[in-house]
C-alpha cells in the first residue's frame, strides 16, 4: 500500500504528532509512506495532481525522533509522486493554524483532495464534506441534545444577552481557531473585562458563546472515532482525558493541558451513537471527539491529535490499527473500483 499524508508543512511536525506516528507505523507494517505540506502540490497540464513528498521508506523505525529527522533531514530531497498512484491520501492539516501567516493554505487541502478523490484515489476525511467543516459551524449540524446552548454571532450586544441569559459561567471562543488562542471562561469576576474579551475573539470574525458545563472543570475526554464507532482494540478505547492542572479554563494541550487516562462511559459511547450517523454520512474517517459529561463540546475532523497518549495509556499502538483498517479499505477499492465512490468507502 502507498499511502501520503498533507500536513501544514513537513518542517513544522514534530515527532509526538499523530501523523508522525501513523507515517512510521505505515512503513513498519511493509507499506510506502509519503509526507508533504499544503503547499506541495502540483496540478500538472495532464490533469493528475503530484506533490512534492518526503519519505523515510524501507527500514524499520523504533524512534519516531529518529524517523521524522530523516524526514526533515536537510539531505533528504523531496521527490515528486503521482497521486493518482497512491493509494490513499489523509488530509492531516490543520486549517486554523494557516489563518493568520498563511490564509491561502487553509483550504488548499480540501481544494487539491477534492481533485485527486475524482479522479480515483481514496481520500480522507472525505475532502467534499471537510470543505463545510473549515469553521465550528459544523458542528452546529449535530442533533441539540449533544450539543451546549449556543450563540455565534459578531454583535456585541448579542452576545452579551447570551451571557446573561445563561446566569452562570459562559465559555467565549473565535468561529475559526484551534489550541486555545483567545478562549475565554466568562464568570461573575471577569464582566468587568468583558468588552475587551468580546473584542479579542471577534478581531478576526465571529464569535462563539457556549453554555458552560461545570464538568469541564475536571477537564475533557479526547475519544477517537474510527468509521462512526469508537477506535478500539483488545476492548480498550482510544481515548484520554485533558485536564489543566494550573487553574486555566483551557484543557487544550496547547494551552498548558495534560493528559490522563480517561474512562470511557456509558453516556459517552451513546453520544458517540447519536453522532455516527453524519461522521458517516460525511466520510469521516478518522475524527477526535472532545466530550464533557454527556457533551460534545467540540469534533475535530481535520487533524485530531493525542493518538500517542491513548497508545500509552491503553497499551495499544493504535497507530498500527487506524492503518491497518486502511489495508482493509485498499483491498474493497481493489474489489469494486470506482463503483463506490469515496464517501462509501471513507467509512466503510
Amino acid at each position: 500500500m502507498k499511502i501520503a499524508f498533507a500536513v501544514n508543512d513537513v518542517m513544522t511536525e514534530q515527532a509526538s504528532y499523530t501523523t508522525t506516528r501513523l507515517a512510521m507505523a505505515a512503513i513498519n507494517l511493509g507499506h510506502k509512506s509519503y509526507t508533504f505540506g499544503v503547499g506541495d502540490f502540483v496540478y500538472a497540464s495532464d490533469g493528475s495532481v503530484h506533490a512534492r513528498a518526503r519519505t523515510s521508506n524501507g527500514k524499520n523505525h523504533k524512534s519516531l525522533e529518529k524517523f521524522l529527522g530523516v524526514l526533515q533531514s536537510p539531505d533528504n530531497e523531496p521527490e515528486d509522486i503521482n497521486l493518482d498512484e497512491i493509494d490513499v491520501l489523509m488530509l492531516r492539516n490543520d486549517p486554523s493554524t494557516d489563518a493568520t501567516e498563511r490564509p491561502w493554505a487553509q483550504s488548499a487541502g480540501v481544494l487539491f483532495g477534492e481533485l485527486v478523490a475524482r479522479r480515483g484515489t481514496m481520500v480522507l476525511n472525505d475532502p467534499g464534506h471537510l470543505a463545510h467543516a473549515l469553521n465550528k459551524t459544523y458542528f452546529q449540524h449535530f442533533p441539540e441534545e449533544v450539543r451546549p446552548k449556543t450563540c455565534i454571532s459578531r454583535c456585541v450586544s448579542e452576545i452579551k444577552r447570551f451571557i446573561d441569559e445563561q446566569g452562570d459561567k459562559v465559555v467565549i471562543k473565535p468561529l475559526q481557531g484551534s489550541g486555545g488562542k483567545n478562549v475565554f471562561l466568562i464568570g461573575e469576576d471577569e464582566r468587568a473585562n468583558l468588552n475587551q474579551m468580546i473584542d479579542a475573539v471577534i478581531r478576526d470574525g465571529y464569535c462563539v458563546a457556549q453554555e458552560y458545563l461545570p464538568a469541564a472543570s475536571k477537564g475533557d475526554v479526547r475519544l477517537f472515532v474510527m468509521n462512526g464507532r469508537p477506535l478500539a482494540s483488545d476492548g480498550k478505547f482510544a481515548a484520554f482525558r485533558r485536564i489543566n492542572k494550573t487553574g486555566d479554563a483551557r484543557s487544550n494541550m496547547h494551552s498548558g493541558g495534560e493528559s490522563e487516562p480517561a474512562e470511557v462511559t456509558d453516556k459517552m459511547l451513546r453520544l458517540v451513537e447519536i453522532v455516527r450517523p453524519k461522521l458517516v454520512a460525511d466520510g469521516m474517517f478518522l475524527v477526535g471527539l472532545d466530550v464533557v459529561d454527556d457533551k460534545l463540546i467540540e469534533i475535530n475532523v481535520f487533524s485530531p491529535g493525542g493518538l500517542g497518549s491513548s497508545s500509552q495509556f491503553a497499551n495499544i499502538d493504535f497507530a498500527q490499527v487506524v492503518i491497518q483498517d486502511l489495508e482493509r479499505k485498499v483491498e474493497y477499492r481493489k474489489y469494486y473500483g470506482d463503483r463506490m465512490n469515496n464517501v462509501e468507502l471513507a467509512t466503510l
